[in-house]
């Protein structure tokens, strides 16, 4: 009897043994594929949207700043040099953090300039923007936003009634630097020329680069 019972404890500790590999091997094979996905690069910028060469850009326009610190009341519209702005009047407080907005929730132009003068790259585009390229600036700005180096950034749709782009033209990128203000209009959407433009004009390369 007591051999029987001693068998019976061997098997037991065995098939538990046996069980409890199953149950670590089973969770490495599910824990791979995530591993590999989180450690897993982020796709390049330059990968959204067309190439630099197609993006039909013209050269990028350098201008005077000024409103830097001026605040206007909340609904008060402000009549902008440049379009799309880079540098301004602007209301009191800038855009929550956000990275990209669509027609039904951009906030108004005065805001915007408030990020810029915070040190944000802000990137308007047309209403008539093709969706393949809207989509394409939205997960560009999931991608520049997940980069504290690049994370100052905002998509948001341009209000025509500021001003209207160039022909042909249906993307204008802006910065509103320390000493002067920076755009680019392009009649795509290019990670490639964005990324360009970012390293040329870094988010501390403005009024108030402390600003949120």
């Amino acid at each position: 009897m007591p051999d029987a019972i001693d068998r019976e404890a061997r098997a037991t500790r065995w098939v538990a043994g046996l069980m409890a590999l199953l149950g670590v091997g089973l969770a490495g094979w599910v824990a791979a594929p995530i591993a590999r996905q989180r450690l897993a690069p982020p796709p390049p910028i330059a990968s959204f949207g067309v190439p630099e060469a197609a993006a039909g850009c013209d050269p990028e326009l350098t201008d005077p700043v000024s409103g830097k610190g001026v605040h206007v009341g909340r609904g008060a519209r402000v009549a902008y040099l440049t379009v799309p702005p880079s540098s301004g009047p602007h209301y009191e407080l800038p855009a929550p953090l956000r990275r990209f907005y669509l027609a039904g929730d951009r906030p108004p132009v005065e805001v915007l300039v408030h990020n810029l003068e915070h040190g944000y790259t802000v990137v308007w585009y047309s209403a008539d923007l093709p969706v393949p390229q809207v989509e394409a600036l939205r997960g560009l700005a999931a991608r520049l936003g997940a980069d504290e180096r690049t994370a100052k950034f905002v998509a948001a749709p341009w209000d025509a009634s500021y001003g209207r782009f160039p022909p042909g033209r249906r993307v204008g990128i802006s910065r509103w630097g320390a000493t002067a203000g920076y755009r680019l209009l392009c009649g795509s959407v290019s990670g490639a020329v964005i990324e360009r433009f970012l390293a040329a004009h870094p988010a501390t390369d403005s009024p108030e680069p402390e600003g949120a």
